[in-house]
């Protein structure tokens, strides 16, 4: 009788105690698509997030009546403008990419090593010093709000103190997802290139 052996079609249980095996064949056309379409959705995201910071904060401006408003204006006008710009580029560039690299996985892998391994190399350090930053800009928003809060002559300081916190914060939420889901990718890129 003649048996003939299959590899299987996904994973087996046995792979998952070897994690080498398993993140090496991770890398596939689909993972590539599935990348880049989360990260044009994110960015997306923070686009409308921005266009969002930066109407509050003009209308803040506008109508807000107390030092306290206008404060709270300043970075979400600021954070505003940042997420709009990062997210338009973003957005603008990833179909782009996501064609290219799905093409390189088929006709040229050895573009997956010269190109896109070093590019995100170079995102996922960004994405540390994102986090430092926006940890960074969180912190002092804090330090403002305590310092300010029971001082009615710089309530401005208080409003700008909650107003860069909070958009600190969804920020670093935010890019947690992102760097996790750039990691993934970058992970099994790594592995597919060696």
């Amino acid at each position: 009788m003649n048996q003939e052996t299959h590899a299987p079609l996904a994973p087996s249980i046995y792979d998952f105690y070897s994690p080498l095996l398993y993140i090496r064949s991770m890398l596939s056309k689909q993972l590539i698509e599935n990348y880049f379409i989360a990260e044009k959705q994110e960015s997306l995201l923070f686009m409308i997030m921005g266009i969002v910071a930066i109407l509050a904060g003009a209308g803040l401006i506008i109508f807000g009546k107390t030092t306290f408003l206008r404060g709270a204006a300043v970075p979400l006008i600021i954070m505003g403008i940042i997420h709009f710009a990062v997210g338009f580029n973003v957005y603008r560039k990833s179909d782009k990419q996501r064609t290219e690299m799905v093409y390189a996985f088929d006709m040229d892998p050895s573009k997956l090593t010269r190109e896109e391994t070093p590019r995100m190399s170079q995102v996922m350090k960004s994405f540390v010093v994102l986090r430092y930053t926006e940890i960074t800009l969180f912190l002092a928003g804090i330090v403002l709000i305590f310092m300010f809060r029971y001082n009615p002559l710089q309530l401005f300081w208080y409003g700008f103190g909650i107003a860069l916190s909070g958009e600190a914060l969804i920020s670093l939420v935010l890019d947690f997802f992102a760097e996790k889901r750039g990691q993934d990718y970058f992970d099994a890129l790594s592995l597919f290139t060696k």
